[in-house]
């Protein structure tokens, strides 16, 4: 059997736990400890995972309990704080939950941080520890429907962070070459909703152009029609070639209206990701593909939010997004008067 390794889990919510649960099963590793600011999240560990220590911080649990390996499942603006912690406590292996940070350049930070202490990092994706989106990706990439021309997500129930992130994370898997250069977003937060602590919106349509020409639209909301019945995601993989439908973390897809049904693999979720963490742990490649996945799909879900807040496509990288200036007299599909400026979209075009 491979070695083990000593890891830790910060924070004890939805997200430590899949990460709890996976270090517990695996032969991987040894679980030692856990932290959470929240006394009744400590309480609850404590009878859920005896015989390993419970600590009210990270500090304290860095400190007192050093490990191998740190998962990093806390509340997506404290992950850069906790994550360079755990870095400097001497980590051989990290995981940083989704997304990498609650803000591009914050992940940017930590990914940064990680390949400089040339260590490996995973940021876990339910999708990309699955055979059928894996099956998927493979067979787009091998051109078997042709070159992909359009992505159609319809997604109810969920918002453009939360679970677009995981959608656009897997869009960069399909065609990791092909650079996005825009993003539009038609945004309505009428519902004034929230979810896991963020204002998000009640529904939204983001538009991403690619440099080859592929778009990918993603249709998020509350109430979201999704046009297959019985389902609550679709994705449409439209190439020149062929069409590949397939329902987010069900098994099976269709290709080209044939059902397609890979066999399962036996270990998925947050346990394959952290295997696959200690295999690059006692081998000498680093494999940052995923992660470098995660985090471009983290700047296209700001730029969406960025376009709906300015009502304005958003060029990337977004490094270089400026805000434009604001536009209060100019309604789009109002009568142009004549006045106050403008351009000729007739000479434009």
């Amino acid at each position: 059997m491979s070695r083990q390794y000593t890891a830790s889990v910060v924070g004890g919510g939805a997200g430590g736990k899949l990460s709890l649960n996976a270090l517990e099963a695996s032969e991987r590793f040894v679980l030692k400890a856990a932290c959470d600011l929240r006394a009744e999240v400590r309480e609850a560990l404590a009878a859920s995972y005896p015989g390993i220590v419970i600590f009210p911080s990270h500090e304290e649990m860095l400190a007192q309990c050093p490990t191998e390996v740190v998962c990093v499942s806390t509340y997506p603006p404290s992950h850069e704080e906790v994550a360079l912690a755990a870095l400097e406590s001497g980590v051989k292996g990290i995981l940083v939950e989704k997304p990498l940070g609650h803000t591009f350049e914050s992940g940017r930070r930590i990914l940064e941080a990680i390949a400089a202490k040339q260590i490996p990092v995973a940021v876990p994706h339910g999708l990309l520890a699955k055979a059928t989106p894996l099956e998927i990706i493979r067979r787009v990439q091998e051109d078997e429907i042709g070159r992909l021309v359009l992505v159609e997500i319809q997604c109810r129930g969920w918002d453009i962070l939360n679970a677009g992130i995981h959608w656009l994370h897997f869009c960069r898997m399909l065609t990791p070459s092909d650079l996005p250069l825009t993003v539009h977003a038609a945004i309505d937060a009428s519902t004034r909703t929230y979810r896991d602590g963020l204002q998000v919106e009640t529904a939204a349509v983001t538009s991403i152009v690619h440099a080859s020409g592929l778009r990918v639209i993603l249709h998020t909301g509350d109430e979201t029609p999704v046009n297959v019945p019985g389902k609550s995601f679709v994705f449409r993989l439209i190439g020149e070639q062929g069409v590949i439908e397939f329902w987010g973390w069900e098994n099976g897809f269709l290709l080209n209206s044939e059902k397609v049904l890979p066999a399962e693999f036996s270990v998925t979720g947050h346990r394959r990701h952290l295997e696959t963490l200690a295999d690059q742990m006692e081998g000498a490649l680093l494999d940052y593909t995923l992660a470098n996945a995660s985090l471009s799909a983290l700047e296209l879900c700001e730029a969406a939010y960025l376009s709906g807040e300015y009502k304005a496509q958003v060029m990337l990288p977004l490094t270089g997004f400026l805000p434009p200036d604001p536009f209060t007299d100019w309604q789009p599909g109002k009568p142009y008067l004549g006045a106050n400026g403008g351009r000729d979209g007739r000479i434009f075009g």
